[in-house]
C-alpha cells in the first residue's frame, strides 16, 4: 500500500533540485584556498589582504540588492559609514570588543536600512537612484555637524580595539587582520549564498526581472525588498566595522558617494548577480588601484577608467559573465 503522505513525482524533482542548488561545488572552495595560500605567499601584503576581505563582504552586501533584487543605489556607503562610526564610537567609549564592534555595527546599519528603505523603496529608477544618494548625503552631513561625537572633518580619533576573543592581538603586520577578516567573509558569504539559494533568493530573481508579473503572483514584492535592503544594510555595516577595527580609522570618507562609485565599478567588473563577482572584482580594483597609483600617482584613475572600457566592451557581465560565455561555446 503507497505511503498517502509521500511526495508525489514533481514534488520529489522540486525537493531534488532544491537539494541540489545547496549542495557545495568544488569550485566554491577555490577563494579560499587562494585566500589561505597568501596569507603564506603575501606576507608584506597581509594588511592590504585584510582591507580586500572586507571590501569583498561590502561588494557582496551590494550585489545582493543590485544583483539580485535589481535595487539600484549610490547610497551604500551610507551603512558602510555607520557601521564604521558604531562602531568606532564604541571604541573610543572603552568598548573595543571587535565581536562587540561588528555585532552592533550590524544592528545599526540594519535600523538605518529599514528606516530608509521603507521610505526610499517606494520609488524606482532614476528617483529612487537619487533618494539613496540623498540618504547618504544626509548621513554625511549629519557626521560632519556631529563633531564632539565623530570628530567632524577630522575623523575620529582615540579608537582602542582589544584583542580578538581576548588573545588575538592587532598588530603591525596584519596577521591578526588578515585571518579576523577572512573568517568574517566567510560568515558573510555562507548567509549570503543561503539567501540566494533559497525560495526568498529566487523570488528577488523574480522581482529583478518582472516586478509585475511578481505582484500579478500575489509576491509580497514591498516586503521583500525591504527584507533584503536591511540584510545587505545590515552586511555593508559590518564590513565598515571590520575596515575601522582594521585600521583604526573612521572618517567622512566612508559615508562619501565616492566609496560607493568605487563599490559599482567592483561589482561591474566582477559581475553583478552571480555572488561570486564581488570575489574577483574587489581584488581586482583594489589591486589595480595599488599598482597604478605607484605607477602614476597622479593619473592613476585614468587606467582604471581605461580598464572599466575594455570591461564593456570586451566583458558584458563582468569578469564572470566572459567565463560563462567561453564555456557556452565549449559546449557547442
Amino acid at each position: 500500500m503507497s505511503d498517502a503522505t509521500s511526495p508525489g513525482p514533481d514534488r520529489k524533482a522540486q525537493i531534488d533540485a532544491f537539494a541540489r542548488r545547496h549542495r557545495f561545488k568544488w569550485w566554491e572552495a577555490l577563494p579560499w584556498l587562494l585566500a589561505i595560500g597568501a596569507f603564506f605567499i603575501f606576507e608584506p601584503y597581509r594588511a592590504l589582504g585584510a582591507q580586500i576581505f572586507a571590501t569583498v563582504l561590502f561588494a557582496l552586501s551590494l550585489d545582493l540588492i543590485m544583483g539580485y533584487a535589481g535595487i539600484l543605489t549610490l547610497g551604500h556607503s551610507a551603512f558602510f559609514g555607520v557601521g564604521a562610526y558604531v562602531c568606532g564610537v564604541l571604541s573610543v567609549h572603552g568598548m573595543g570588543d571587535p565581536l562587540l564592534g561588528l555585532l552592533a555595527a550590524a544592528l545599526g546599519a540594519a535600523l538605518v536600512g529599514f528606516a530608509s528603505g521603507a521610505i526610499v523603496l517606494r520609488t524606482s529608477g532614476l528617483t529612487l537612484l537619487m533618494q539613496t544618494l540623498v540618504v547618504a548625503a544626509l548621513l554625511q552631513e549629519l557626521a560632519n555637524k556631529a563633531h564632539s561625537i565623530t570628530g567632524g572633518s577630522d575623523g575620529l580619533l582615540g579608537m582602542k580595539i582589544t584583542p580578538v576573543l581576548g588573545v588575538f592581538r592587532f598588530d603591525l603586520f596584519g596577521t591578526t587582520a588578515y585571518v579576523y577578516s577572512l573568517a568574517v567573509l566567510f560568515i558573510g558569504w555562507l548567509v549570503a549564498r543561503n539567501i540566494v539559494e533559497s525560495p526568498f533568493g529566487r523570488s528577488l530573481t523574480g522581482i529583478r526581472e518582472n516586478v509585475n508579473r511578481m505582484h500579478a503572483i500575489g509576491a509580497p514584492v514591498d516586503r521583500r525588498k525591504l527584507i533584503v535592503y536591511t540584510i545587505s544594510a545590515a552586511m555593508a555595516g559590518v564590513a565598515g566595522a571590520l575596515i575601522a577595527q582594521t585600521t583604526s580609522l573612521v572618517g567622512l570618507d566612508s559615508l562619501g558617494i565616492e566609496r560607493s562609485g568605487d563599490l559599482l565599478i567592483m561589482l561591474i567588473i566582477g559581475g553583478p548577480g552571480k555572488l561570486y563577482g564581488a570575489f574577483i572584482g574587489a581584488p581586482l580594483y583594489m589591486i589595480a588601484r595599488d599598482r597604478f597609483s605607484e605607477i602614476n600617482p597622479v593619473y592613476w584613475y585614468f587606467w582604471i577608467g581605461l580598464f572599466m572600457v575594455f570591461i564593456v566592451v570586451f566583458a558584458r557581465g563582468g569578469v564572470l559573465g566572459m567565463i560563462e560565455r567561453w564555456r557556452e561555446r565549449g559546449r557547442r
